[in-house]
């Protein structure tokens, strides 16, 4: 069974899950940065000597792996980590929930059903 959060505890938590959700979304935008860098030295194969640049990229790749590990390990569900989108299970009148957060929000002040997503957030 998973972790339920109320919105105090998510609340609570923010400031770790925002620190993780940073981490993330930087190592990523670096790694989408270096793309163009990095094509032709994938194309010719690292085997081949290697790049400096793709071995920098190796140690983003796998910040981006720990920070979601660590999210997952927390229990919170990551939904899209391009704009920092995440969701924390709880239960509402009985019936599973998700509350909602996006990383440029103070805080966790929406929520909506497993079917609507992001589309249906509503105000806590």
């Amino acid at each position: 069974m998973a972790k339920h959060f109320t919105p105090a505890e998510a609340n609570q938590l923010l400031p770790h899950v925002r620190a993780l959700v940073m981490q993330v979304m930087h190592a990523r935008q670096v790694i989408i940065d270096a793309r163009p860098e990095l094509w032709p030295v994938l194309e010719k194969g690292l085997g081949n000597g290697g790049s400096k640049k793709a071995g920098e990229m190796i140690q983003e790749f796998r910040r981006v792996e720990d920070g979601l590990r660590d999210l997952q390990a927390l229990g919170v569900v990551v939904k899209d980590i391009s704009i920092g989108l995440v969701d924390f299970p709880a239960l509402r009148a009985g019936r599973e929930i998700l509350l909602c957060w996006k990383f440029d929000e103070p805080q966790v002040a929406y929520w909506h059903d497993l079917q609507s997503g992001y589309a249906g957030r509503q105000k806590i």
